[in-house]
Order: structure tokens, then C-alpha cells, then sequence
């Protein structure tokens, strides 16, 4: 541990890059930000990095794959629908898929 600025002690933390191709990262990778063990491991915490409902749908497929592909609005609706049987209040998550929706027309000079 050390200690910040604050007085509390903060882990030390590591940040791994993801295996690069010529194109960019390689497919699904990702960096790996986590506090690092004594023996300078990552303890990346999984209930951040890979909660269940990121890999719960059927198709195997990390909404992440497929949204970042996408303008930050509509890749919000998308993992907003991708994922509404998958965790919590369904109707919610419609609800902020259509916030995100609404948000995308108006921004494109339509009406929401």
C-alpha cells in the first residue's frame, strides 16, 4: 500500500495492455487495470472487469464487442436492450435504452 495524497492507504494497482495486432487490439481483448498482489499479479476484481451478465447472453458474445463499434448513443441503447433479461428491472433498462434512442434522433435534428 501507499499512501495518497488524502491519508488513506491506496493499493498499488497495475495497468496491462491488451495483445495488439497491426490493426489495433487484438479481438475481445482488453486492458487489465487491478490492485496488484504482494507478488505483483493482477487482482483485477472480476465483479468489475466480467460481472455475469456481460457473458449471459445466448450467443456467447460480449455486448463490448459489439457496441464499440458504434457512437457512444447508440452503443448505450444497444447494451442497454443486449442486456435488460440479464440483470435486474427489465423494463428499466428498455427505459434507458429509449432515453439514449431519444437522445440519438434529437441529436441527428429529428424529433424523440
Amino acid at each position: 500500500m501507499r499512501r495518497s495524497r488524502g491519508g488513506y492507504e491506496a493499493p498499488e494497482t497495475t495497468f496491462e495492455m491488451p495483445p495488439m495486432t497491426p490493426a489495433g487490439p487484438a479481438p475481445g481483448a482488453r486492458p487489465t487495470v487491478g490492485p496488484t498482489s504482494p507478488s505483483g499479479a493482477s487482482t483485477a476484481n472480476e465483479a468489475v472487469d466480467h460481472p455475469p451478465h456481460y457473458n449471459a447472453h445466448p450467443s456467447g458474445v460480449e455486448c463490448i464487442d459489439v457496441v464499440e463499434h458504434m457512437g457512444f448513443n447508440l452503443g448505450n441503447a444497444i447494451k442497454y436492450v443486449w442486456r435488460a433479461d440479464l440483470k435486474g428491472d427489465a423494463i428499466e433498462d428498455l427505459r434507458k435504452a429509449r432515453w439514449y434512442l431519444d437522445r440519438e434522433i434529437a441529436r441527428r435534428g429529428g424529433t424523440p
